[in-house]
């Protein structure tokens, strides 16, 4: 066991003996559609059993003065008062029957008097036995990968081109849907706010710099050698250091968005990696950009694609997409499908958030996290899709050109 996961696991013995939890108001999100009331917090939680569980929330609320709260939890909903004494307070809900184990949703609503401010939820019973919330400030979603392994023959050969599609399923803001990753840099699409969405794509600076690219000496950082019609381009840090592209594009929820990567060696030492997205607007394929690596000199190696909740004041949504039609195109031109691919998650998913999975549907991969709906993946779990045998269209010629 993972020492991580087994200080979780022995964080929720405790909750299992005591049958008590505070869950803080850092961990809960906000929700608008509220029909209501003002509502003050939203928390989450998977309960281990059915029971009877008794509810209260701390709040912080200006002396002498009183407020009016519901709390909701599955079907039940139940009303209390809440006064301040030296400006803590504390609502007392009574108790609500869980009917069965998995996750719950719990929401504070404010009805009237003096603004109140969360700061725990409070919970005991029977319920709590065996029972996960996730107790830190971070509420992203779990961000989730597949990684695509490669045969040895294949890495002999040495891989130029690297070719994935994404269909987006739910995509709330502030999703990335990453389709062609590999060793140096990622490529694929991002939902900005409510009416941008981008097409991405960025290779990274040698040198290790993970924060600030001021300090990556010029020999180490990436240069542009080209872009397509109305991409931007710049620079890019705290996630490593490197060159970064974007197009402004509505990409379509439950549409084939098609990704292309290609290497092309320069020298010994110096890679040109190029990103080819196909617009389905204009049925063709542009070139996003071009970047030439340093301290390179070889072609394509761990590919993977993943989905990532970059914002979370909404990772309590769920985020869902296929990935298929994964080809590799090797030194002497021949096409190569990927079937397999290996699934993990980062580290809120090893510890904090469990609502994180993959598998296959159909002739695709596909990637769940989000959403505190039950599902929860094995890391480390391989996955096969069954061949498609559709090997992909792309201008061959234009592409080993370099355009």
């Amino acid at each position: 066991m993972q020492p991580l996961l087994a200080a979780v696991f022995l964080l929720f013995s405790v909750v299992v003996q005591a049958h008590t939890l505070r869950v803080p108001a850092a961990s809960a999100y906000h929700d608008d559609s509220t029909p209501d009331g003002a509502q003050l917090a939203l928390w989450f939680g998977r309960l281990g059993q059915a029971g009877k569980l008794t509810c209260s929330v701390e709040l912080d609320l200006a002396a002498d003065e009183s407020a009016e709260l519901k709390l909701r939890v599955g079907g039940e909903e139940r009303a209390a008062t809440a006064r301040a004494v030296e400006g803590r307070a504390r609502a007392d809900f009574g108790r609500f029957e869980i009917d069965a184990p998995g996750y719950a949703r719990f929401e504070l609503v404010q009805v009237s008097g003096t603004e109140a401010k969360p700061v725990a939820l409070l919970l005991e019973g029977d319920p709590l036995a065996g029972a996960h919330f996730n107790l830190e400030p971070r509420r992203n979603a779990a961000s989730v990968h597949l990684f695509y392994p490669l045969p040895e023959e294949f890495r002999e050969r040495g891989v130029e081109a690297f070719y994935c599609e994404v269909v987006a399923e739910q995509d709330p803001i502030w999703t990335y849907y990453m389709a062609t990753g590999w060793h140096r840099g990622y490529f694929g699409m991002q939902v900005n706010s409510p009416t941008e969405r981008r097409i991405i794509f960025s290779v990274w600076d040698s040198g290790g710099e993970a924060v600030d690219r001021t300090k990556v000496a010029e020999e180490d950082r990436v240069v542009l050698v080209d872009r397509g019609e109305g991409v931007v381009t710049g620079s890019f840090g705290n996630e490593g250091t490197g060159g970064h592209s974007h197009l402004v594009f509505d990409w379509k929820t439950g549409e084939p968005q098609r990704f292309l990567v290609t290497a092309k060696r320069d020298d010994a030492t110096h890679t040109t990696f190029s990103g080819y997205y196909f617009r389905p607007d204009e049925k063709r394929w542009m070139l996003i950009s071009s970047w030439r690596a340093p301290k390179e000199g070889g072609l394509l190696r761990g590919l993977y694609s993943f989905s990532e909740n970059f914002g979370g004041a909404n990772g309590h949504l769920l985020r869902r997409a296929r990935f298929g039609a994964q080809w590799v195109r090797l030194g002497d031109g021949s096409w190569h499908e990927l079937t397999r691919a290996t699934f993990s998650f980062d580290g809120t998913g090893k510890a904090n958030r469990l609502d994180r999975f993959g598998g296959v549907e159909r002739d695709a991969f596909f990637l769940s996290h989000g959403g505190f709906i039950e599902g929860t993946g094995i890391y480390g779990e391989v996955f096969e899709r069954p061949p498609t045998g559709r090997k992909p269209r792309v201008p061959e010629r234009g592409l080993a050109a370099g355009r």
